[in-house]
């Protein structure tokens, strides 16, 4: 039986890194052990990013639901616990669009939230 080789997968292998740093700063898209270690890094960081986002927009939101909750004479926390109270089941992404799209609606959110109180 052959001896099988392993420059078609070194090959492959090397190809597909380099293909994933293509535009990469200097060497580090040119030499396959530069590119490696900035693919590896950049995979950390978008792994990273993407947990980050989440927060992001969450806190996004909640400034949004705060901001235009205080201007109809209530603060976030006692907003929140009043639609719960309410059985409102909006979810911030939501009351934030809300928020930021119909202000008449999120005032009726903001009775609704202050009469179940």
């Amino acid at each position: 039986m052959a001896r099988v080789k392993g420059a078609m997968m070194t090959r492959k292998r090397r190809k597909s890194v380099l293909k994933a740093a293509k535009g990469y700063w200097g060497a580090k898209s040119k030499h396959f052990r530069m590119a490696k270690q900035a693919v590896m890094k950049s995979g950390n960081y978008a792994f990273i990013g993407r947990k980050l986002k989440k927060r992001d927009f969450r806190k996004l939101w909640i400034a949004r639901i705060s901001a235009q909750a205080k201007v109809n004479g209530m603060n976030y926390s006692t907003f929140m616990h009043g639609l719960k109270c309410a059985g409102v089941d909006l979810n911030r992404k939501m009351l934030a669009e809300i928020a930021v799209s119909d202000k008449d609606a999120f005032a009726a959110l903001t009775e609704k939230a202050k009469a179940a109180l």
